[in-house]
């Protein structure tokens, strides 16, 4: 060890781990010191810039709460949540898109056909579909947890100082027999992703917009399906084909409909302006 230098000092870093022979937790460990070593090679890091990154993620850390993660934000701005999104995707299934910052467990149960807004300002819209299998059979039972934005842009978790409930604009819904959910809820708007910490510092840097296209959050569960993670978008609105994470998919993408006289909608506790169908479809675990 004592001859050891910056080209042999890879190979010393992870020999001293003693992992299990043929593992993946050996595998993903010994290809990040792989890549970190050689990126701070490649570039030839100054003691100055590994300090900077050090002090970057050390600010991560203190702004993140258990209701803010940091590092998500990071992980979706430097494209690599959309990635790891994509490479998980299954044939068949709809495409995932990215959790986000503000993901909370234990949405209140939301019944078919109720409204997720409330008396919030802005377009109330009908969203609509049904969850299938990948051979487009209709699951009942399957849960669609759902949560947004306000009309405004705006999270209700980002507004808990002046009063806001944490878990408004969240909702649990359950597939009908038929596989069928659906609800009403405001148009979500266009927004900046959290501006006030190190990732906006880092995007500000970069001379990139935060701006993300308005969506639905997702996260849709079935027994014996994996879950996925996704988002819906609408077609024809701001940030589609520049959003500011790399969120959006062309398969994600719904219209949205001006809701008409003579539309056959199913019954819900708000009249709806406009309507939107998204069928979501699972893959069999494993």
């Amino acid at each position: 060890m004592k001859d050891i230098n910056q080209f042999t000092l890879t190979e010393a870093v992870k020999a001293s781990f003693k992992t299990e022979e043929g593992s993946r937790f050996k595998f993903l460990l010994e290809g990040f010191i792989d890549h970190l070593h050689d990126y701070t090679r490649e570039v030839n890091m100054t003691h100055e810039e590994w300090m900077g990154i050090l002090m970057f993620l050390y600010d991560c850390g203190q702004i993140s709460t258990p209701e803010r993660h940091e590092f998500i934000l990071l992980s979706d701005v430097l494209g690599l949540s959309a990635l790891v999104d994509m490479i998980n995707s299954r044939g068949g299934a709809t495409e995932g898109s990215n959790l986000g910052p503000f993901y909370l467990d234990n949405a209140p149960k939301l019944e078919l056909g109720g409204d997720l807004a409330k008396d919030r300002d802005g377009a109330t819209i009908l969203v609509h579909g049904v969850v299938r299998d990948s051979l487009g059979n209709p699951l009942a039972g399957a849960l669609v947890d759902t949560w947004q934005a306000d009309g405004a842009g705006t999270y209700p978790i980002q507004e808990q100082a002046s009063g806001q409930d944490k878990y408004d604009l969240r909702g649990l819904i359950t597939t009908n027999d038929n596989g069928e959910y659906w609800y009403t809820t405001v148009l979500p708007k266009s927004y900046t992703v959290p501006y006030d910490g190190p990732v906006g510092r880092l995007l500000r840097a970069g001379d990139r917009h935060a701006w993300r296209a308005a969506h639905l959050h997702y996260i849709v569960r079935a027994k014996g399906y994996r879950a996925i993670t996704t988002e819906l978008f609408f077609e024809n609105t701001e940030y589609i084909d520049n959003d500011a994470v790399f969120g959006v998919r062309k398969s994600l993408i719904a219209k949205l409909e001006p809701v008409k006289k003579t539309d056959t909608l199913p019954a819900t506790e708000k009249k709806p302006d406009a309507k939107c169908r998204f069928d979501f479809i699972l893959a069999p675990e494993g």
